[in-house]
């Protein structure tokens, strides 16, 4: 049988690892390199150039949508259903495993499966069985902790505690957790794996009878499986069967998820014998950003080692822009963006990529300001977030106490021991007599409606309520947001998840103080008193409105936000890394150890080889956080590309600022030779010392507009950031 047609549309590396006769194979596959290509053609030679028999092949990816495509591309190219053939994801095929052999897994015949939340549901039932305080054991931190374990291979009883009190009280719930999912007949998404696993195991006559049959197994996106997948694989492989994975330890960027970028580090010492076959040819980008791309890996040390390179153009350069601040960084982004829709390019073409999901908020307003559509991927716009309504919600009710919306949101956020029938007896009162849940929770407690726990938790929070609008009456906003998300425990309470989706929530709340910073109300009449109770009804008005304005539709073209993590697998022809600033990216969790930093400098990587035809990287030299100016340092990651490949940007012509002269408040610029950026048609820039009538000195920061119509942003050495119109500011110009 002729098969050449097989090998015909792959490069040399490709036609290597699709047809090698090598038992245990790692194909080190680099960005852009086609490895879901050569594992489709894998299979296909296995069936039609070695005669294989599809019920002998298992191959494993990570997603649903992976693994729909890979099996629709297999039956493409064999022509015909792919059969017995087992493709799924590590949890899908493993699932299916335990449901052919639930007895000797000792599970149920009906076992279930819980969610997430239903896991967390009986972990808090757990702990209260136990009589174990909450506040020292939150529910999602010991959901955090069995996970891990799991994912680890390990159960309580194999877990010694040393005598540690805390990792004692945690056995404890972990053990009780189990045997509560044992007598329901359930079982949690890590349960999956860590009894797929055993069944292999403790039953030698079901483990033989896969390894006859899955001679052949495949393994997509092998950098990003975690201890229990890979034992799992191990022990199923065997001796005798034939695995092939295919990964790039350069890509590798889950660690805190629990990936274990040793799993493919040591791969040939599990195998020895195994071959190592280099895909390194890239079908997507410029050798531009190839180049800068391998110049800054090779800075991390262990790895296999591969250099990506491309028969295609050189291409530009990558731009590099040092921006003012924050906003200026928005502004130049979505300004190149404009650029480029003008251009005749799709906007769904360019991306903004980050590395904090906080940074969102200020690119989100740039683009909300010219009416640019926008996506962000994999995730919710800034308003929308959890964390974020709930501490919007205690200023509304600073600001309205009646707003049962809000007042219903937080009640009981963080837990504070009012119950579902406490709260249905407020509904019902408030229905009846038509008053608000806060009016009603004031009746209740007047009229001694309530009794012991329920009475005294109720009681509490309207006094929280009270005592936050006092203390912060004469506070500025940012100080209002601030001292709201501290008093009210929210940052405890989101901290309590663990991880990284505990450390993203904390960020986002950390942002909505800087969002509060830098609010003007544009449509407040007159002189607006910072402190006032219409400032921050202004504010929240505007937080409604950006919330209110939807995510431009699928089919709709539009902009693509997203973070770091969520852009592996994917490619855009613009670019843009924004935020490369010290503590930010990499960011400050991550530089205490090298293990950290170079998975950082991975996540870097990935984002760079995004990139298709134009890249952009940028910093501020000043960023705001919890409210306050700091000044930032460049990335490492800046450094560590070659001069020769970036162009930094100039935006006009170039001027020379003093330190001296800036305003200590300002934070804002560093000495030395920096572009300037004027206010379009005015005699006004960025950074322009100016003074005025009532409020003195100060330099501008930022602007809206043009012309005598033109709004800029001051920082004013006595009072603070204003924004004012040029029309009636009646600015004087300043020297130096």
């Amino acid at each position: 049988m002729d098969v050449s047609h097989i090998l015909e549309s792959l490069n040399d590396a490709q036609r290597n690892a699709v047809a090698n006769p090598t038992k245990n194979l790692l194909v080190l596959a680099g960005a852009g390199s086609g490895k879901t290509r050569v594992l489709v053609h894998r299979v296909v030679w296995l069936v039609q150039a070695e005669q294989v028999s599809p019920f002998s092949i298992l191959a494993v990816t990570f997603t649903n949508k992976a693994a729909r495509e890979m099996r629709g591309r297999i039956e493409m190219l064999l022509g015909q259903p792919s059969g017995g053939m087992w493709v799924g994801t590590f949890h899908g095929l493993a699932h299916r495993l335990l449901r052919l052999h639930w007895q000797e897994a000792g599970l149920l015949e009906d076992f279930q499966i819980l969610d997430s939340d239903d896991q967390l549901r009986l972990i808090k039932r757990v702990v209260r069985a136990l009589q174990i305080d909450e506040d020292k054991f939150p529910p999602k931190q010991c959901q955090w902790y069995i996970n891990g374990q799991k994912d680890e291979g390990l159960r309580s009883r194999h877990i010694e505690h040393f005598d540690d009190d805390y990792t004692k009280t945690m056995l404890q719930i972990y053990a009780a957790y189990e045997a509560a999912c044992d007598r329901g007949g359930m079982i949690d998404f890590g349960e999956i794996l860590l009894r797929a696993h055993e069944l292999w195991l403790h039953n030698p006559q079901i483990l033989a009878h896969y390894q006859r049959r899955f001679r052949h197994i495949l393994v997509d996106e092998f950098q990003d499986t975690n201890s229990i997948q890979y034992a799992w694989l191990r022990v199923l492989a065997g001796h005798d069967n034939q695995l092939m994975v295919v990964g790039d330890d350069d890509q590798s960027i889950y660690g805190w998820r629990g990936a274990k970028i040793e799993n493919i580090q040591q791969f040939n010492v599990d195998f020895p014998g195994a071959e190592i076959v280099r895909l390194e040819q890239n079908y997507r980008s410029t050798s531009t950003i190839l180049n800068a791309a391998n110049k800054l890996i090779a800075n991390n040390q262990g790895r296999l080692g591969k250099t990506l390179w491309t028969e295609g153009r050189e291409g530009e350069q990558i731009s590099l822009y040092e921006a003012f601040n924050e906003q200026d960084e928005a502004r130049f982004i979505v300004d190149r963006i404009q650029d480029w829709f003008n251009s005749g390019n799709r906007r769904s073409d360019a991306a903004i990529l980050y590395r904090s999901n906080a940074q969102s908020r200020e690119l989100e307003e740039a683009l909300l300001r010219v009416g640019m559509p926008y996506r962000i991927y994999g995730g919710q716009r800034f308003y929308e977030r959890l964390e974020i309504k709930n501490a919007i919600s205690y200023l509304r009710l600073i600001v309205n106490r009646n707003d049962d919306t809000a007042m219903e949101r937080v009640i009981n956020v963080p837990v504070r021991g009012i119950g579902g029938r406490t709260l249905d007896s407020v509904r019902s009162l408030a229905r009846t007599e038509n008053i608000s849940l806060w009016q009603a929770c004031v009746k209740c407690i007047n009229d001694s409606l309530f009794t012991g726990r329920g009475a005294n938790a109720v009681l509490g929070f309207l006094k929280l309520i009270d005592d936050l609008q006092e203390a912060c009456e004469n506070f500025e906003l940012h100080e209002k947001a601030d001292l709201i998300i501290k008093r009210t425990g929210l940052i405890q309470h989101h901290e309590k998840e663990g991880g990284e989706k505990a450390r993203t929530r904390v960020e986002n709340l950390e942002e909505l103080v800087n969002a509060a910073s830098s609010f003007d109300a544009p449509d407040l009449e007159g002189e607006i008193d910072l402190k006032s109770n219409a400032f921050l009804a202004a504010f929240l008005d505007q937080a409604a409105l950006d919330a209110g304005e939807t995510q431009a539709d699928a089919s709709e073209d539009a902009v693509q936000l997203m973070t770091l993590h969520s852009a592996k697998g994917l490619e855009f022809q613009l670019v843009f890394l924004a935020g490369l600033e010290e503590g930010l990216f990499p960011h400050k969790m991550s530089m205490d150890n090298l293990s950290g930093l170079e998975e950082e400098r991975r996540l870097c990587y990935v984002g760079i080889t995004r990139a298709k035809t134009k890249l952009y990287l940028s910093h501020a030299e000043s960023r705001r956080l919890h409210g306050d100016v700091n000044l930032c340092r460049p990335s490492r990651f800046i450094r560590e590309i070659p001069t020769e490949l970036i162009n930094p940007v100039r935006l006009k012509s170039t001027v020379t600022r003093h330190a001296s002269a800036m305003p200590a408040s300002s934070g804002a610029f560093n000495n030395g030779v920096r572009g300037k950026i004027d206010v379009p048609q005015t005699e006004l820039s960025l950074g322009q010392r100016v003074a005025h009538g009532k409020f003195g000195e100060g330099v501008i920061l930022n602007y809206e507009g043009q012309g005598s119509n033109a709004r800029v942003q001051v920082n004013f050495n006595t009072v603070g950031s204003k924004w004012l119109v040029l029309s009636y500011a009646k600015l004087e110009v300043l020297a130096g």
